[in-house]
């Protein structure tokens, strides 16, 4: 794979819609090509097509819009390899820089500057025996691992495997987040609260601003 170049499906400015940068102006790259196809995808658009661009133009382009905060996202953005340069490069430029990442890739090589986004797969993704369990050990207190709910069985699913791998302990900030149109939130937060789960409910606020449907936001 090349270092130099890589495949882009969309760079533009939004609001963080995700995470606990909700809300934060933010410059979005998202990359072409996902090896994952969970059950609430909601973004196919970019799992084919795009454009090639050099990697200095990507840069160039992500850092015109003059926001703080750039995100990589996909797709799956590990999946090429002017990635973990790209992340160096913004990091360098003074940008606090976010990937959002499956579980099931490896995050050792991301500059420890960013902030790692892993969303780990739950079983009504259908796409949880691929998480890549190596990954709990790298993630620091700047980092977030996000479940993505679409169910009950999902909830307790993360509820469990919060308690196997000792998560409340490792540092990350744990975001829980209803499958948008799936999962009613107030129901989540009704479990949370019962439960006095160590998570933080992650809504999707852009859903929420320009509804489910809209893109480039």
């Amino acid at each position: 794979m090349p270092t130099d170049s890589l495949v882009i499906h969309e760079i533009y400015a939004s609001i963080q819609g995700e995470s606990s940068f909700a809300g934060v102006p933010c410059t979005f790259v998202r990359t072409v090509g996902c090896d994952l196809r969970c059950s609430w995808c909601d973004t196919p658009q970019a799992f084919h097509g795009g454009t090639r661009h050099a990697r200095s133009e990507v840069l160039a382009l992500a850092l015109a819009f003059e926001t703080p905060l750039v995100e990589l996202t996909g797709g799956e953005p590990l999946l090429q390899a002017a990635v973990l340069p790209l992340l160096t490069e913004l990091c360098d430029a003074g940008r606090t820089v976010l990937i959002e990442t499956g579980g099931h890739r490896d995050v050792s090589g991301v500059d420890p500057r960013v902030h790692k986004i892993v969303d780990l797969k739950a079983p009504g993704s259908g796409e949880c025996g691929k998480n890549r369990l190596e990954n709990l050990a790298l993630l620091t207190a700047r980092d977030e691992l996000k479940f993505v709910l679409a169910d009950r069985a999902d909830y307790e699913w993360m509820r469990a495997t919060i308690d196997e791998h000792r998560l409340a302990t490792l540092g990350p900030t744990l975001l829980a987040s209803p499958a948008f149109g799936l999962l009613d939130p107030r129901e989540l937060v009704d479990w949370i609260l019962d439960d006095k789960l160590p998570v933080r409910v992650n809504l999707q606020l852009h859903k929420y601003v320009w509804g489910p449907d809209a893109t480039g936001v």
